[in-house]
């Protein structure tokens, strides 16, 4: 999964890379659940941005907690 999210986060400085990772690490279930949901809505039709910003919004408390 890490390997995954590093090739999704090349343009990203390595600073926010880290604490990207170190949030995945803190609760792997929830962003599984984000890429799981993500897919499903894309597979549905939507485009990447707009199925990623949908399920953001729904975990938005959960990724508050582990900034």
């Amino acid at each position: 999964m890490k390997q995954m999210m590093k090739s999704q986060m090349k343009g990203m400085s390595e600073a926010d890379q880290k604490k990207a990772l170190d949030m995945v690490d803190k609760n792997p279930e929830l962003f599984e659940n984000i890429a799981r949901e993500t897919k499903e809505l894309i597979d549905g039709g939507l485009d990447k941005m707009s199925a990623a910003m949908k399920v953001a919004q729904k975990y938005q408390e959960e990724l508050k907690k582990l900034q």
